[in-house]
């Protein structure tokens, strides 16, 4: 299966069941694995964004600068020419994080049509309404009405956003519970085991929700479901 269909398969899973499905079959450490929540989803209805990272280093907020985005139309000409989608990661480096505002409708719309299908940034969004109208899927530090002149400092370099460092290249899974990264090594692994640890998960919630046995008996039936369909978190083993 090519890198494009992949990516295009993992669309079908929840950030939270991959989040899980990570914890049983692939032994990267959880902690390198997910964004903090100061990373939250702003258009959360639009499902899964998945793609391969593409970074850039932006200062927005900086009083009495002259904009310089060249780089930005670079980076779009390089998405429009990639095979697989992907997500554009952008770390604010300016003087005044608060006040940093990286993108809008406009953007979007461009980002989009040049294959590119979300973004992900420390820094902070406006136009919220529009981008559900785009649509184009934003993983952001919250809102801000405007920003001073746009100036990117660096492209195609790896960048530091919600805790963890993002490399150009790397798989991310952005839905309305957070942002993963996904090593290219799991891929496979995810995709046949995500439908398996749902179905898993169906049958140990529906032990959880009874009135009728105790905590005892039901951490027992639990652990008893995830041994059968031979599940072991990595933390276990």
């Amino acid at each position: 299966m090519a890198l494009r269909e992949k990516l295009e398969a993992l669309r079908d899973f929840d950030s939270a069941l991959l989040a899980n499905t990570m914890d049983y079959f692939d032994p990267t450490p959880t902690a390198q694995c997910y964004l903090s929540g100061e990373i939250q989803s702003v258009t959360p209805t639009l499902g899964p964004a998945v793609g391969a990272a593409v970074t850039m280093q932006m200062d927005s907020s900086t009083p009495d600068g002259v904009f310089d985005n060249d780089s930005y139309w670079q980076l779009a000409e390089q998405m429009e020419g990639m095979e697989e989608p992907s997500i554009l990661v952008i770390q604010v480096v300016g003087s005044r994080p608060e006040h940093e505002c990286v993108a809008g409708d406009g953007m979007a719309k461009t980002l989009l049509a040049a294959g590119c299908v979300g973004l992900v940034t420390n820094g902070r969004v406006r136009d919220v309404a529009a981008l559900h109208t785009v649509p184009f899927s934003i993983h952001a530090a919250g809102r801000c009405v405007q920003h001073c002149a746009i100036r990117v400092k660096a492209i195609n370099e790896p960048v530091e956003v919600g805790g963890l460092t993002i490399s150009p290249g790397d798989i991310l899974h952005a839905g309305a519970d957070g942002v993963l990264r996904l090593p290219h090594s799991a891929l496979d692994n995810l995709i046949e085991g995500a439908p398996k640890l749902a179905f898993v998960e169906h049958l140990a919630h529906s032990v959880l929700r009874r009135t009728d046995a105790s905590v005892a008996e039901k951490r027992k039936a639990v652990d008893h479901i995830y041994r059968e369909n031979g599940l072991t978190r990595k933390s276990e083993i």
